[in-house]
């Protein structure tokens, strides 16, 4: 199935997890993730079930002042 993740085609296998997707890319020491728009907790990445055409955006915090 095609999802995009950060704006990027990627294909992953039919059935795939959030936590799949967070393993094809390379993701940061600290980031959150969210699939369509909603925030999914770091606990449900194994369970959360993607779809063809889902967008995850995968999320770095940024420090400063």
């Amino acid at each position: 199935m095609n999802v995009l993740i950060n704006q990027e085609s990627r294909e992953l296998p039919d059935g795939a997890t959030l936590a799949d997707a967070v393993q094809a890319w390379e993701t940061p020491a600290v980031f959150a993730a969210a699939v369509n728009l909603q925030f999914v907790p770091r606990t449900a990445y194994a369970q959360h079930r993607l779809a063809e055409g889902d967008r995850i955006e995968i999320i770095a915090p940024i420090t400063g002042g």
